[in-house]
């Protein structure tokens, strides 16, 4: 199935994919790789360590297969997990996993059979003779697939000693943290006051009120930018936008320090008012603002209560979203202090929404200002990126797209670029045969290598 032509029909889509798009270098703008592991080059014990390992879509799907939570996330052995993933690949057709699996087989391990019961045998001996040969280190593993670029996903209060560690090495492979704040805005959650007291020790400060917390959080930016970043990363559940006042924000933190119970209403002042000071912040560093919009979290609380949160319990959301956003980001463009943003939906529902929203804040400084970002988590299957660009397409422009990141915590999850770069490929091409645009090899080239690589290098600033 994984041949040279994949989910390539037409001429002009291989001509496309093989000349232009394929060799290009991955920029990866926003993961959950570990920068431990690649200052390390670590390598892995097994194929299941690499593969299985806090990979929620896979553990997902093997329960949706019957599996048993033993050979899952419990204490079952390595072979017996692989087992029980090689037993649920055959049942996954039509679903995106089916297609990484055989990709990351292909790429990594030059196995070319289809995976299931029949080879799951051969697949687990020759994967783990290539793991313990030392050929797929952490960073031989980005070697492969031309990485250049990797922006991990990093808490304010981290010491950032590993990409520290990676900058003073001059590795050439630019590992960047990025600004991660959730636990900052997270007022209404359980740990937000214990999540302070960790603010309180790496910035020494006593955060007895708000404008200490906001001057802690601004400090932050400033330690994220010395060590590399290019970008903050924000994930939203429902979006908010509620006018305020800096006197009652004040009266909201110190609410929440005695312990007091807030309200939606003061929930969503505290979360609006923080996100529009850090967004300033941001301008001033020239980061990227990136806003992830719409899971809905930790659904089944057995579970949560079991593994914990980021186990594949999550959903898409479907609260409204076109109202506060807009007026979220037209705060910050009456201030002038909106960044370079990309606007990221989980339910495709609200497509159109984040493409015609983006149109709206668009700049003369910088083509392709406000991104409506690439087809994430439960989107990122060939419909789902066909959908997405389509839309985008229609509505904006295609030609600025800062196209596809991997969002994994899988250092073989890179092959994801290749799956997009196909689609891509074959969506041109497809326009190219029913005559909806010209069959301009030198256009289409540059629109390809422009959405591949070049776009998010000049976002990124890179």
């Amino acid at each position: 199935m994984i041949n040279d032509d994949f989910l390539l029909t037409n001429v002009t889509a291989k001509k496309l994919f093989h000349s232009y798009a394929k060799d290009l270098p991955i920029v990866d703008y926003h993961n959950h790789l570990n920068a431990k592991d690649i200052y390390e080059d670590r390598d892995y014990e097994s194929i299941t360590d690499v593969w299985l390992s806090g990979d929620h879509y896979k553990w997902r799907a093997m329960r949706a297969n019957g599996v048993e939570e033993h050979y899952i996330t419990g204490d079952a052995t390595n072979e017996e997990k692989f087992s029980a993933w090689a037993d649920t690949v055959p049942n996954l057709l039509g679903n995106p996993l089916y297609h990484w699996t055989h990709l990351e087989l292909a790429r990594f391990f030059s196995i070319n059979c289809l995976f299931g019961k029949q080879t799951k045998d051969y697949v687990y001996k020759k994967t783990n003779e290539v793991i313990q040969s030392g050929q797929l280190s952490a960073r031989k593993i980005l070697d492969m697939q031309k990485v250049v670029f990797v922006g991990t996903t990093d808490d304010p209060t981290d010491d950032l000693y590993y990409h520290r560690k990676l900058k003073e090495e001059g590795y050439k492979v630019t590992v960047s943290p990025s600004f991660r704040p959730d636990k900052a805005l997270g007022i209404d959650q359980e740990g937000f006051l214990n999540w302070l007291k960790d603010l309180e020790k790496v910035t020494d400060k006593e955060l007895k009120d708000y404008q200490s917390f906001l001057e802690a959080m601004r400090e932050r930016v400033d330690f994220f930018a010395e060590v590399g970043c290019r970008s903050a990363d924000h994930g939203i559940n429902e979006m908010f936008y509620r006018k305020t006042s800096i006197e009652e924000i004040e009266s909201i933190y110190k609410s929440k320090l005695n312990e007091k119970l807030l309200s939606d209403e003061q929930v969503e002042k505290f979360k609006t008012f923080t996100l529009q000071q850090l967004a300033e912040k941001y301008v001033e560093k020239e980061w990227v603002m990136q806003l992830h919009i719409g899971p809905l979290r930790n659904n089944n609380t057995g579970m949560f209560d079991q593994i914990g949160p980021d186990s594949g319990f999550d959903q898409m959301g479907d609260a409204p979203v076109a109202k506060p956003l807009s007026h979220f980001l037209d705060s910050l463009d009456q201030q002038q202090h909106l960044p370079r943003t990309i606007l990221y939906t989980l339910n495709p529902r609200d497509n159109v929404i984040m493409a015609s929203m983006a149109g709206n804040f668009q700049g003369a400084d910088v083509p392709g200002k406000i991104q409506f970002g690439t087809a994430w988590w439960f989107n990122d299957h060939y419909d789902g990126m066909m959908d997405q660009m389509k839309t985008l397409a229609s509505i904006g422009l295609l030609k600025h797209f800062v196209g596809m990141l991997t969002d994994s915590r899988s250092m073989l999850s890179f092959t994801r670029h290749e799956l997009f770069r196909r689609i891509l490929c074959e969506l041109l091409g497809t326009w190219v045969e029913e005559g909806k645009v010209p069959n301009d090899l030198d256009l289409l080239a540059e629109y390809v290598e422009d959405i591949c690589y070049y776009n998010a290098k000049r976002y990124f600033s890179l």
